[in-house]
């Protein structure tokens, strides 16, 4: 008789190995700090503060949040106060949690992503580096997430740069998502995290303008679970690396569709901001969820959908 001690959490994200695979996704956990008090960070599988730049950001023009029927757009615009402030003032407290840190990292260039990656090779325990090739909310965001060449020439240029594991954020506003996660896997990514956020936006008709000072905005959370599955599903069946699940996770069950669809981990994002503790109390479910199959691994179950 399997039991929940007997359960394996563990998963294997190229040469990034976690205890479990639930991960917080970057921009919705702050610096980790702030969810110290609420959270206990070193259950979590991982952590992706969020994403720096070279240089800093000042972000985009209010509002940069609007609640939605079914979620949450958002254009922020990378605001962060770039790479060197993040050296000297998050990374002494985020290298001491005691959970693996993932760091996102944005360039406006391939020389900008290299740059940035060769800095974040100077930190000591740095786990792997996500590359966000794939925000909808600054000039050039997606612009390395949607033409698959762009895609392998930043992915490679990193890999060449650096050794330690590598994870590229895919954007859902293409033709073919797989075709970019071939390429990724082909320059070199340890894995692919599936998906970045929908292009969307929301107008206030009275006034006739858009309720975003940057007009259009991400949307996440429960609306895009449905095309975040499908991606997840259409990049395990074309390429080997490992997938992230990211989109609308809020449940065990959401948790459990994404691994079955072909993720080996996931990172969960807007629900954090009603319900901080969500990831770590998803970790405790788990268990449970993979035994009711009759698993004694995740692993078990990780692309198994019929």
């Amino acid at each position: 008789m399997i039991t929940t001690e007997m359960i394996d959490l563990s998963t294997k994200l190229g040469r990034l190995h976690l205890a479990n695979p639930i991960l917080t996704a970057s921009g919705t956990f702050g610096y980790a700090r702030e969810m110290a008090s609420i959270v206990d960070l070193t259950k979590l599988g991982g952590i992706l503060p969020k994403t720096i730049t070279r240089d800093p950001r000042p972000g985009n023009t209010p509002w940069r949040t609007v609640e939605t029927s079914a979620g949450l757009l958002n254009a922020i615009g990378l605001d962060n106060d770039g790479v060197d402030y993040f050296l000297a003032n998050h990374w002494p407290y985020l290298k001491s949690i005691g959970s693996p840190v993932i760091v996102s990292i944005a360039g406006k260039s391939q020389e900008d992503f290299v740059y940035l990656a060769k800095r974040m090779n100077e930190a000591e325990g740095l786990a792997a580096l996500e590359l966000n090739v794939s925000c909808p909310n600054v000039s050039g965001g997606v612009d390395f997430g949607t033409d698959p060449r762009s895609c392998y020439d930043v992915v490679s240029g990193v890999r060449n740069a650096i050794n330690c594991p590598l994870l590229t954020k895919l954007t859902p506003n293409v033709t073919s998502i797989a075709a970019i996660a071939k390429a990724a896997a082909e320059a070199g990514a340890d894995a692919v995290s599936c998906i970045n956020t929908v292009l969307g936006m929301a107008i206030d008709w009275k006034k006739r303008r858009a309720l975003l000072g940057n007009k259009v905005g991400g949307l996440s959370g429960p609306a895009i679970k449905p095309v975040a599955l499908r991606c997840v599903y259409q990049v395990a069946s074309q390429v080997k690396i490992p997938i992230i699940g990211i989109g609308g996770i809020a449940t065990i069950d959401d948790c459990m569709e994404f691994f079955i669809a072909g993720a080996s981990a996931v990172q969960i994002g807007t629900a954090n901001y009603y319900d901080p503790q969500v990831s770590t109390r998803l970790i405790g479910q788990l268990p449970e969820a993979i035994r009711s199959l009759g698993a004694r691994s995740l692993q078990e179950i990780v692309g198994t959908l019929q």
